[in-house]
């Protein structure tokens, strides 16, 4: 089946957000190891493989950076946090000297 964005990859539970089924995908795959620590998490790669707007896969995204599971480097992207936690200064953005 197709969604507005693209295929669909998931039969959506209609009384819950989209955003945190998508949230319980991701972290399923962290956590049999599909997605290693480091392994780059695509807002674009996810909105193609759920078929959702981008603003549905960035509520996503802001609720694992709060779980401490993803961190986020200015420029770089999303990517799976280490076991030992997120690096201290992932989220910061990066100054110019």
């Amino acid at each position: 089946m197709t969604g507005a964005y693209g295929p669909r990859v998931i039969d959506w539970e209609p009384d819950r957000a989209k955003w945190e089924q998508i949230a319980d995908v991701i972290r399923a795959r962290i956590a049999s190891g599909e997605y290693g620590p480091k392994f780059l998490i695509s807002e674009v790669t996810l909105v193609q493989e759920f078929g959702v707007a981008r603003d549905t896969v960035r509520k996503t995204m802001t609720a694992l950076r709060a779980e401490g599971l993803i961190y986020t480097v200015r420029g770089l992207g999303s990517f799976v946090s280490p076991p030992d936690g997120p690096p201290q200064a992932a989220e910061s953005p990066a100054t110019e000297e």
